[in-house]
């Protein structure tokens, strides 16, 4: 819970001080930075709370299923930060 009020505050400053003349570009710019880094924090982060090491172990040793399960993970999450990412960059651009 609290990575998720983390991760819609970065979205909402994100959103804030993000350049109106970058415009689209811009905008798909920040959400990927923002879903590379919950991505990056959920893996870091292990499987319930347990060591990388543990994790890959119910995983088989395989980085590539852990790393899959973490983006299955992060796309089903990441519906809050982008709104909070676009709630004060829409309402910028509609100024």
């Amino acid at each position: 819970m609290t990575l998720l009020i983390a991760m819609a505050l970065a979205g909402l400053v994100l959103g804030a001080v993000l350049p109106r003349s970058w415009g689209i570009l811009g905008y798909l710019g920040a959400a990927a930075i923002l879903f590379a880094l919950q991505i990056g924090i959920n893996a870091a982060a292990g499987f319930a709370g347990s060591s990388i090491e543990e994790s890959l172990l119910l995983f088989n040793g395989s980085y590539a299923s852990y790393l899959g399960f973490n983006l299955q993970i992060t796309y089903r999450a990441f519906a809050v930060p982008l709104l909070a990412l676009s709630i004060p960059y829409i309402y910028r651009l509609g100024r």
